[in-house]
């Protein structure tokens, strides 16, 4: 995991400088903007080569890439500080601790919801194998998982717009400080449309690989053994089937997670969501290197927390699987 991040990192200091432009055209043209709007144009050329160049070499920009990312990583590891944004000057472990708690809300809900659900379809389903019933859900899982998220998402906002049952934005118009009680509720009326949107993108491909695998596991010799040796049928689903459908499961719940994070970043900007995602668009779009960094890393490492607990999980659940030599 650490060489991962290790790399990760210098990719991303990399590819941003190949970007056209850097973070000190930016900061310049949000200066004369704020000072005469209708002249930006004509003061930004009038600014001199060794002014900008001043400004590069202040923000360490006129250095090589590789050697920004170690002067960063020194920073981050021997005085535990992620710099400041080089915009909005704010540090960016409160940029980020502020919009961190939205986005892992509405993420756990929806893996919570997604994991739910499909269990429960996938296993009841499963024991309805070749039935109509069968047929329209599996049919209808497989439309979700290949409906392009971008567009339901579009879909829903314009069903909010038109409807107006529900907000267009995602989050209150006013903090939780102000009134606790009716920022609960009125955050609950807000997120539903994009929790929706997040439980529909992920329930499809869950409930599909749920059901294969436990119509999988009623096909093996135990289950025939089971069976006749007169084991109530409940115990056959859940206690011996069902347990074996976990593998996959928990294997892939790493990827759903990332694949939720991912999403989240197209839902947050379409319902002007203020998560973590949202706050990534803004430093890319403004090239904002410290803030770009400290957002991938943050996430990757929540993706790759993730996908050794699920290791560590598979040796719980299933005794046949350890780690390491014997």
């Amino acid at each position: 995991m650490t060489v991962m991040l290790f790399l990760l990192g210098l990719a991303v200091f990399g590819l941003m400088a190949l970007a056209p432009g850097d973070i000190v055209d930016q900061i310049i043209l949000q200066q004369l903007l704020s000072e005469n709007s209708g002249k930006v144009g004509q003061n930004f050329q009038s600014m001199s080569a060794d002014q900008l160049a001043a400004r590069r070499t202040e923000l360490g920009l006129d250095q090589p890439f590789y050697v920004q990312y170690f002067r960063w990583l020194k920073r981050v590891i021997v005085y535990k500080d992620l710099g400041v944004s080089l915009i909005s000057r704010a540090p960016v472990s409160f940029l980020i601790s502020s919009r961190i708690l939205n986005s892992l809300i509405l993420n756990v809900i929806s893996l919570v919801l997604i994991t739910f659900f499909s269990f429960a379809a996938g296993i009841y389903f499963s024991t309805k194998a070749g039935t109509r019933a069968d047929i329209a859900v599996t049919f209808f899982a497989l439309v979700l998982h290949a409906f392009p998220g971008l567009l339901l998402l579009i879909l829903l906002q314009l069903f909010a717009s038109v409807t107006g049952l529900f907000p267009v934005t995602a989050y209150p118009p006013f903090p939780f400080s102000t009134a606790p009680v009716r920022f609960i509720f009125s955050y609950a009326h807000h997120i539903f449309l994009p929790l929706l949107s997040a439980f529909l993108g992920g329930i499809g491909g869950s409930l599909r690989m749920i059901r294969a695998t436990m119509l999988d596991q009623l096909g093996q010799p135990y289950i025939t053994s089971l069976r006749s040796r007169g084991i109530a049928e409940w115990r056959v689903y859940f206690t011996h089937a069902f347990r074996n459908t976990l593998n996959p499961y928990i294997t892939g719940s790493a990827n759903l997670l990332a694949s939720l994070f991912s999403g989240s970043l197209i839902l947050e900007i379409i319902f002007a969501y203020p998560g973590i995602g949202r706050l990534m668009y803004e430093a890319v779009i403004q090239q904002d290197i410290n803030l770009v960094l400290a957002n991938i890393m943050f996430i990757s490492f929540l993706v790759l927390v993730g996908m050794a607990l699920a290791d560590i999980t598979l040796a719980f659940v299933d005794p046949r699987i350890r780690y390491g030599k014997e």
